[in-house]
């Protein structure tokens, strides 16, 4: 029997979040503006202002020069629109390197936002940077697998498909769960791996590149409705023709504006 689409009509809370595992598959996109996450608001349990706003909208080959005072900026917008789904922001690089360095930052954007978590990446080496927040009123997403804020690190972004690489993610997703994390984005990891992670833990996950098994899924708005033309992750699908419909669009409104048939008298004061 399929689930069918509910809208929110109340603020959803890191309780219903966790409350969803094992019941009900949680839903997560990316917004990085007040128009889009009032668009997404209420449909889905969560939104992320990723980082990955610094590839999609400002044209970098990677997410590594987002800064804080950027992603508060984003943040701010995205909850100006969204008042029903839990908004999350994306720590950028650098701003958690120490356990001060990280409660410093997610301090400001508490003060500054009105975010209900941020999401930290790293495992085991970062569990207690999250036990250091979760102890002083932060609420914390951990990131493992893939890791985009590793690519110069690791040479590219790698994609966790060996069997050797099971029991250290199991054991990265225990550490960030006991380090009192509410949920869990597994990134770029072979299905089977990331189930015998999800079964392991029991807070939730979210995948994206991690298969259906996952407790949820996250995509990047921008990739799931066509908009980003110049690269198609294998794991993105199209739910929209995003960039032809708005090239048609631009296309008839530059032929009207060009043959003088806009603005008609329907559209003059």
């Amino acid at each position: 029997m399929s689930i069918q689409t509910k809208k929110y009509d109340k603020k959803v809370t890191i309780t219903t979040i966790q409350n969803l595992k094992g019941k009900e598959p949680i839903t997560m996109v990316t917004a990085y503006d007040a128009l889009f996450a009032n668009l997404f608001d209420g449909s889905v349990e969560m939104i992320l202002v990723g980082d990955s706003l610094n590839m999609s909208f400002l044209g970098k080959s990677d997410t590594l020069s987002a800064t804080l005072p950027q992603m508060i900026y984003h943040t701010q917008a995205v909850c100006n629109g969204a008042k029903k789904s839990l908004v999350v922001l994306d720590m950028p690089f650098g701003s958690y390197n120490t356990a001060e360095d990280a409660l410093n930052s997610a301090v400001q954007v508490y003060q500054e936002s009105e975010a209900s978590a941020v999401k930290i990446e790293g495992g085991k080496d970062r569990a207690h940077i999250i036990k250091h927040l979760t102890s002083n009123s932060i609420a914390v997403m951990g990131h493992i697998g893939l890791m985009p804020q590793f690519v110069r690190s690791e040479g590219g972004y790698k994609v966790r498909r060996d069997d050797n690489q099971l029991q250290e993610l199991i054991d990265d997703a225990k550490a960030i769960e006991e380090a009192g994390a509410f949920a869990i984005v597994i990134e770029g990891v072979r299905d089977d791996i990331a189930k015998a992670i999800t079964e392991a833990i029991s807070i939730p996950t979210i995948g994206i590149g991690a298969g259906v098994d996952t407790d949820g899924q996250v995509l990047v708005w921008s990739d799931m409705f066509g908009f980003f033309e110049e690269f198609k992750p294998k794991f993105v699908k199209h739910y929209l023709q995003g960039a032809s419909l708005v090239k048609e669009g631009l296309e008839n409104y530059v032929d009207e504006v060009k043959n003088r048939q806009f603005p008609s008298r329907e559209y003059i004061y």
